[in-house]
C-alpha cells in the first residue's frame, strides 16, 4: 500500500505543472523566510550566505542559462509573520519554490498552503519527523537529519559511556522539543524510566530559563540533555556554569552548535559540550586541505569577506545551497514544479563539498530523508571536534 501511495504521489507530480509566473520564463524564483529579527535571529546568517551564494551562480551564468532571483525575507521565527511573508513570495513575488525556510512551528504553518498551491517546499531546515511524509505532503521535503535521529545518537553514546547515568532533560516546549526527547527516550529503551531522573521544558517566549536549570541540578543528574535552540543555547550553556553544575555529559542539537550561539555564553563554558554534525567544521584544521572546504573559503573570501567565519552558520548556508543546485541542475530544461520535486527525490549518494566522508545525499519518491547519516563532535573552546563512527537511527 505504501508503494501504491508513493506512485501515485508521484503520478500527481508529473502532470502537476504550477501557475507561478516565473515557471517556464528565463527567471529561476526562490523563496524563503528566515528569522533577521528576533530570538533567532542568528541563523539570518544563512540566508545572507545563500545571496551571495546566488550572486555567484548568476556572475557564472546562472543555471542552465537561467538566472536565479532569490528572495529572503524576515519572519521573525513568528509563525503569523511566515503565513504573511509566504503568500506574499507565492502570490506577488511568484516564486517557483520555497526554499530552506528555518523552523518547525513556522514552516508547519504554510505547509498545507503550499501543498495546496503545490509548490515545493524544499530542504525545511527543521528535523521533525513530519516533513518526510511524501504519502500526505508530496511536495514537502526536509533539509536536515530527523530530529529524532539525533536524539537516539546521543542516547546511543549515554548508553555506551555512562551506562549508570543520572539523566535530566531540557526542552522547548514545542514539536522541536518533543521530537528530540521522542528519539532519545525510545532508544533508552526500558532503562528511560530509571535513568532519567528530571525534565523540564521553557516557552520560546520565556525571557530566561534559569529557574528551569535550578531544578534540573537539584535533581542530582550527572548528565544534561538540552535540546535548546538560539539564545537559550547562550543562556544554559553560562546558566549551568553560573549556578557551578558539572554535568559529565552535556548535549545541544546540531542546530543550536553554532559559534555564535556559544559566544555569549563564554567558549570557556562551552568545553566538553556534545553535538553532532554530518557537516566538516570548516575551522578544524584536519580539513584545511580538503577541496571543498577551500572551495568554501574562497567563495567566502570573495563574496563575503566581513564575515565571521567560526560563525558555522555560513557553512551551514552554503551547504544547504549547494545540495539545492543539485536539483536545479538535474532540472535541465524543465523547472516547472513538477520536475522540480521529482528531480529532489531522485537523488543518488550525492556528494556535497562539506559532507563529512563516507556521507552521501540519497533520495527516493516513498524516502524523503536526505541526510540520515551523523557523527558525534565534541567541542573544545574553539570548534567542533568529530569522534566515533558515523552512525544512523538503527
Amino acid at each position: 500500500m505504501k508503494l501504491a501511495a508513493a506512485l501515485i504521489g508521484l503520478s500527481l507530480l508529473t502532470l502537476a505543472t504550477g501557475t507561478a509566473g516565473a515557471e517556464g520564463s528565463n527567471e529561476i524564483r526562490i523563496g524563503q523566510t528566515l528569522p533577521y529579527s528576533g530570538p533567532a535571529s542568528g541563523f539570518g546568517a544563512i540566508g545572507r550566505t545563500q545571496e551571495a551564494f546566488f550572486e555567484k551562480v548568476n556572475a557564472e551564468g546562472g543555471i542552465n542559462g537561467r538566472k536565479v532571483k532569490f528572495i529572503t525575507l524576515d519572519d521573525a521565527y513568528s509563525p503569523p509573520k511566515t503565513v504573511e511573508q509566504t503568500r506574499k513570495l507565492v502570490e506577488q513575488d511568484e516564486v517557483l519554490m520555497m526554499f530552506g525556510s528555518l523552523g518547525t512551528a513556522t514552516n508547519s504553518a504554510v505547509q498545507r498552503y503550499l501543498n495546496g498551491k503545490k509548490v515545493p517546499q524544499l530542504f525545511v531546515l527543521s528535523g521533525a519527523t513530519k516533513w518526510a511524509d511524501p504519502q500526505k505532503y508530496a511536495w514537502t521535503m526536509p533539509g536536515m537529519a530527523a530530529y529524532e535521529s539525533e536524539g537516539v545518537v546521543y542516547a546511543k553514546h549515554v548508553l555506551r559511556t555512562k551506562p549508570g547515568a543520572k539523566i535530566a532533560i531540557l526542552s522547548q516546549n514545542d514539536d522541536f522539543g518533543r521530537d528530540y526527547v521522542a528519539g532519545f527516550k525510545r532508544a533508552l529503551g526500558e532503562k528511560a524510566a530509571s535513568m532519567i531522573v528530571a525534565e523540564q521544558t521553557y516557552e520560546t517566549s520565556a525571557p530566561t530559563i534559569s529557574s528551569q536549570l535550578s531544578t534540573l541540578k537539584a535533581s542530582g543528574a550527572d548528565v544534561l540533555f538540552g535540546v535548546v535552540l538560539g539564545k537559550f543555547t547562550s543562556q544554559m550553556v553560562k546558566g549551568v556554569a553560573e549556578i557551578g553544575w558539572k554535568p559529565e555529559l552535556l548535549f545541544v542539537p546540531t542546530s543550536a552548535s553554532s559559534i555564535s550561539f556559544l559566544e555569549p555564553a563564554g567558549l570557556d563554558n562551552a568545553v566538553g559540550l556534545i553535538s553532532s554534525s554530518n557537516q566538516k567544521d570548516t575551522m578544524d584544521p584536519q580539513w584545511a586541505s580538503d577541496p571543498g572546504v577551500k572551495e568554501y573559503f574562497a567563495f567566502m573570501k570573495q563574496y563575503m569577506p566581513n564575515a565571521d567565519l567560526s560563525n558555522s552558520n555560513y557553512a551551514a548556508g552554503y551547504h544547504y545551497a549547494t545540495l539545492l543546485m543539485t536539483v536545479l541542475k538535474a532540472c535541465k530544461d524543465d523547472f516547472s514544479r513538477g520536475n522540480i520535486m521529482r528531480q529532489a527525490a531522485s537523488l543518488k549518494e550525492v556528494k556535497l563539498p562539506l559532507l563529512l566522508p563516507g556521507m552521501s545525499v540519497t533520495t527516493g519518491p516513498d524516502d524523503y530523508l536526505p541526510f540520515q547519516q551523523l557523527q558525534l563532535r565534541r567541542f573544545n573552546g574553539k570548534s567542533w571536534v568529530g569522534f566515533g563512527d558515523v552512525l544512523d537511527d538503527r
